[in-house]
């Protein structure tokens, strides 16, 4: 434990001081870094072996919406379609989007457990939508978000009275999984522990009132110390005094 004390009662408050409160913690350093590595241990193993790996396909389309019969596409064309985007995110994760996808391609789950492996995004200031499912089977994810696109660009034209709905890309084949974060479990599990043993560690250093030093004395019990009397240690004239006896 450090030599001083980090908090004073002054008026009913708690003074802290960081001068003596980093020192401390600096001195228990190798213990918070021993926890925060089986912590960081831990969240790795939960990553690799506990949790199912998932995979993400991504299909992207291009919707075009056209406010004549000309041939030619207007500036007022495209910032109108730039702004239904959210109009069309919301259409291609509707029920009846979903509900279909699900008949179609006989998924056993219901429309809500589909929705929820589902995300739609826009880059901003384009007409193009992407389409992205995730799912613990890379091809299924693949054969899902096709499956989507094609029930929702239906839809879209349907409700919307879209011009068309073109595909820019078909959905991926995914070959590595985006769920879970070995690395994000990992930094998150250190990161756990270190804070709880820090929290420990100045939990118990406030907790700790014990007298150890004469600023200590005159700090908390407002008397001034006149000498100070050093502990003396008898074990090594002890060890002399062995020695001796042996030789003799």
């Amino acid at each position: 434990m450090n030599e001083n004390k980090k908090n004073q009662q002054q008026d009913g408050e708690v003074e802290i001081n960081l001068a003596e409160l980093i020192p401390y913690l600096f001195h228990w350093f190798w213990l918070i870094a021993i926890v925060g590595l089986l912590t960081a241990a831990i969240g790795f193993a939960i990553s690799a072996f506990v949790l199912t790996p998932k995979y993400q396909s991504t299909t992207k389309v291009y919707i075009l919406n056209k406010s004549n019969d000309k041939d030619t596409v207007t500036v007022s064309d495209t910032q109108l379609a730039t702004y239904l985007t959210k109009d069309f995110k919301e259409l291609i994760k509707s029920r009846t989007v979903l509900e279909t996808v699900v008949n179609e391609c006989n998924l056993k789950e219901t429309a809500e457990a589909l929705n929820g492996k589902i995300s739609v995004g826009n880059t901003q200031d384009t007409r193009i939508i992407s389409i992205s499912v995730k799912d613990e089977n890379p091809e299924r994810a693949q054969y899902i978000a096709n499956a989507v696109r094609e029930v929702a660009a239906i839809h879209l034209r349907e409700v919307m009275d879209l011009e068309a709905v073109n595909v820019v890309e078909e959905a991926n084949l995914p070959k590595q999984p985006v769920e879970p974060s070995k690395r994000k479990f990992t930094l998150i599990g250190f990161l756990i522990g270190a804070v709880i043993t820090i929290a420990i560690l100045i939990i118990r250093y406030y907790l700790d009132d014990s007298i150890k030093t004469s600023e200590d004395i005159e700090r908390y019990l407002g008397m001034t110390t006149l000498a100070t009397i050093p502990m003396f240690d008898g074990t090594e004239s002890d060890k002399k005094k062995r020695k001796k006896a042996r030789r003799k």
